[in-house]
């Protein structure tokens, strides 16, 4: 039997499964800007996924800035990485239903 409550609800939301996976993806830190133009959303839109996922220590973001244009750089955290494992076991829990 499938515990549903196990599914995290901070990363089942499409947009913060959409930058979790993102991040996952990679070692090296996504710029906002990159992130912003794989997902295709607004800044405030992504900007309050990024803090709801900050706030929880999923992820970490950092400024630069320098001579060019500040940027902020984004990482999954350890915690991140382990809850978003976690999530993707229950969803292959689900998955091992239907076969």
């Amino acid at each position: 039997m499938i515990d549903f409550s196990q599914l995290d609800k901070t990363i089942h939301e499409k947009g913060r499964l959409s930058i979790m996976t993102l991040l996952a993806s990679r070692i090296e830190p996504w710029a906002f800007q990159d992130l912003k133009a794989q997902l295709d959303m607004s800044d405030g839109n992504l900007i309050t996924h990024l803090r709801t996922l900050e706030k929880v220590d999923f992820i970490s973001g950092e400024k630069l800035t320098g001579d060019g244009r500040p940027q902020t750089l984004y990482v999954m955290t350890t915690a991140g990485r382990a809850a978003f494992v976690a999530y993707l076991g229950v969803l292959e829990q689900i998955l091992g239903l239907g076969k």
